[in-house]
């Protein structure tokens, strides 16, 4: 991550993160200022270390790790204007792990009722104009 993302990255941590939540990370600069922001923040240096008690990085690279695999080998060609929903999925798959297949199924349908997807909007054609010459 270059060292001037540092303003994105905690604007990004700000809206998305409940003050004073444990906030876990590598080296990184980009967050060096999160513990006088309001949050617990604590990292490791992985040229020493990749675990100092419960401060770690291994859930989130295991996160990218599997969402890489997926993309490389379930999805194989994936459209920039679709990751957030590959994303998404991944997010999903992630976070409900430790349920079963029937519990993970019945989640996954009522998170789709009273909500439609048309073909424009999926194919990212939605509110563009028709071409003359079609």
């Amino acid at each position: 991550m270059p060292d001037n993302w540092t303003k994105p990255v905690n604007a990004i941590i700000k809206e998305s993160v409940h003050p004073k939540s444990n906030i876990y990370s590598d080296e990184h600069g980009a967050y060096y200022h999160l513990g006088s922001e309001g949050f617990y923040h604590a990292f490791v240096r992985h040229a020493e270390q990749y675990v100092d008690g419960n401060v770690h990085t291994n859930g989130i690279e295991n996160f990218w790790a599997l969402l890489k695999r997926g993309i490389k080998g379930t999805y194989v060609s994936v459209e920039p204007f679709h990751m957030f929903r590959y994303l998404d999925e991944q997010c999903f798959r992630f976070n409900e792990r430790f349920g079963n297949d029937g519990e993970r199924f019945d989640l996954a349908v009522r998170g789709i009722l009273d909500k439609r997807l048309t073909y424009k909007a999926l194919t990212g054609k939605e509110g563009k104009e028709p071409n003359a010459a079609n």
